[in-house]
């Protein structure tokens, strides 16, 4: 009897065993769900730093002034900022000691900006952006470990984003070996979607800014207009936002005549996230104009077409001969059977900045991407 009380009370005790096993895997698992917290301070961990000291691999604009001739340069740590590290098998990337937390990776994008970015003497502006480019996807890094998000992730976006829009611009053109447009509109996009993610947990002080600019950035793309028309009211009619949706409406209408005049209604940051449809959109009113105006006693003045077109006289005449279209003298004639679909690579944009440079003027890069213009 008493055997048969004890064979029947085990299975009990298995199954009390299991469910505390199973207590004890969920409390694990809680544990493990927890976002590491950094501790470091500076810009750039320590170890880092020592590290690279001894392998010779600081970046110029990290090496303490004096040291520079040196067969082992040292790094002058209030300049020194963490490098973007591929993650590696085995390697903790969770430690606290080498995360930066929110506010330091704060006060390092600002550093990048005003003392890197937006130094004059700093040149060439391929090997700035090529050093801030990889620092800002380090500061990235480490928001995506810790889990960042709120304000303290949207302030460090939003300059991430201005930044990456306005080297758009000012690299446009330049040799691939120097700036990849494809692997800047890649990390463009990206911090972009993570920006507007943040901005649909609450409200945000320059969301309708974005939200254009988004717009204006993805011009053509359904997902992008959708994504404006279901934004909340008061963003939505923003002037901003409205503007951006005018400049939308205007290219799926295939209305190039209209979207370069609303064109010119665009702040600096936001003609820079346009320019890159500039191009196709000349293009497509030139040949809208090679059928209107198809006749040869059809004299149209070339200053006219060059304000239109918001470029200089001569610029406007080189891209009406690299189409195909007769400029003669002060005056161009369209004729739709002589209009040509001229390959990109004849065609420089980098030389067709007009409407974005008017638009720069006085302004300086810091104001630029802190949002201060």
């Amino acid at each position: 009897m008493n055997r048969s009380a004890a064979s029947r009370a085990r299975p009990r005790s298995r199954k009390a065993g299991g469910r505390r096993r199973e207590e004890h895997w969920k409390t694990e698992e809680k544990a493990d769900d927890v976002a590491p917290r950094g501790t470091c301070t500076t810009m750039c961990p320590i170890s880092e730093v020592r590290q690279r000291e001894a392998q010779n691999r600081l970046h110029q604009f990290e090496v303490l002034a004096g040291t520079e001739r040196a067969r082992l340069p040292r790094a002058d740590v209030c300049r020194a900022v963490k490098e973007y590290s591929r993650p590696a098998a085995g390697k903790d990337t969770t430690r606290a000691s080498e995360l930066r937390p929110p506010d330091v990776l704060l006060k390092t994008v600002c550093y990048l900006v005003d003392n890197i970015a937006a130094c004059p003497t700093l040149q060439p502006w391929t090997e700035v952006y090529s050093f801030v480019f990889d620092r800002l996807r380090s500061v990235r890094q480490d928001m995506v470990i810790q889990r960042v998000s709120g304000t303290e992730c949207a302030s460090v976006l939003e300059r991430m984003v201005r930044f990456l829009l306005y080297a758009s611009y000012r690299l446009c053109g330049q040799p691939l070996r120097l700036y990849d447009p494809h692997i800047n509109d890649t990390h463009l996009q990206e911090s972009l979607s993570w920006l507007l993610e943040c901005y649909s947990e609450g409200q945000h002080q320059h969301q309708d800014e974005f939200q254009a600019l988004s717009l204006l950035y993805n011009l053509g793309s359904p997902r992008a207009l959708q994504h404006a028309l279901e934004l909340p009211h008061k963003v939505q009619h923003s002037s901003p936002v409205q503007l951006a949706l005018a400049v939308s409406r205007a290219y799926m209408e295939r209305n190039p005549v209209r979207l370069l005049r609303l064109a010119q209604r665009l702040d600096f940051l936001q003609a820079c996230a346009l320019h890159r449809h500039l191009l196709s959109c000349r293009r497509d009113l030139l040949l809208l104009y090679s059928h209107g105006h198809n006749s040869r006693n059809c004299r149209f003045p070339i200053q006219k077409l060059a304000d239109i077109l918001s470029l200089e006289c001569s610029l406007a005449a080189q891209l009406c001969q690299t189409h195909g279209i007769h400029v003669n003298g002060d005056y161009v004639v369209f004729s739709k059977g002589s209009f040509t679909e001229s390959p990109t690579e004849e065609l420089q944009c980098a030389h067709m900045h007009k409407l974005v440079d008017d638009k720069q003027q006085d302004l300086s890069l810091s104001s630029i991407i802190h949002g201060i213009a």
